[in-house]
Order: structure tokens, then C-alpha cells, then sequence
């Protein structure tokens, strides 16, 4: 029977992590991810991911989308036009299948995020 995830410390040991090198901006920012739900089939996880500042570029596949929702600090993501669009505490944004561009934080950040990969099972 499934049951319901809770995002509630204690909080699993997170996945430290940085920007691939050949898609920084600037910096080389130290990303922290706590994974609190993976779905069976793999399509679906959620939990809360931090990140100190610094910039990098993003390219989502045609099959994966992200929602998030900031609980502090603030980021910037602009498209490959230069459109841009700031989050700061309680806003909350989709980063949509095929999105390209570049995602920077300008403060330390922490959210939590949902990620559906439709490609996961193949």
C-alpha cells in the first residue's frame, strides 16, 4: 500500500552535488539535494534541494519539468532570450519540458521541488 511522504525533519542525508563544468556561469556552487519521494516507476520525485550563490546554464528535456516553491533565499532563470523572472521566499514557479537558458542563485537558496520525467521508464 503506498504511503504518505512527509516532509518533516529529520531529513535523510542529502546529495551534495555542482553545476557540470562546462555549463557554469559563474561560480561552482555547492548544491544539496534531500530526495524525500521517488514514485515507483520513476517518473516522479520530490524534496527539498539548497544552493549557495553562483550560475549556470539549464537545458530541460522535451520530457521533464519541474515545479518548485522557495522557503528562502532567491533566484534568477532566464530563457536563451534574456527573458528573465526572479523567486524569492513563498513564490513558486514550473521550469517547463524544453526550457533552456540559465538558472542563478543570487542568494542562498533552499525549495522544495517536484520533478516529472515522462522518460524515466525507457
Amino acid at each position: 500500500m503506498p504511503t504518505l511522504t512527509h516532509f518533516a525533519d529529520p531529513l535523510p542525508t542529502p546529495t551534495p552535488d555542482r553545476p557540470r563544468p562546462d555549463r557554469l556561469i559563474r561560480g561552482n556552487p555547492a548544491r544539496l539535494t534531500w530526495t524525500l519521494h521517488e514514485s515507483a516507476d520513476g517518473q516522479t520525485s520530490a524534496g527539498i534541494w539548497a544552493c549557495e550563490p553562483g550560475a549556470w546554464r539549464i537545458a530541460f528535456p522535451a520530457d521533464k519539468e519541474e515545479y518548485f516553491h522557495v522557503l528562502e533565499g532567491r533566484i534568477r532563470i532566464a530563457d536563451t532570450a534574456g527573458a528573465a523572472r526572479e523567486f524569492g521566499p513563498g513564490d513558486a514557479g514550473v521550469i517547463p519540458a524544453g526550457f533552456e537558458g540559465s538558472f542563478e542563485v543570487l542568494e542562498a537558496v533552499r525549495k522544495h521541488f517536484v520533478v516529472v520525467d515522462r522518460d524515466a521508464r525507457k
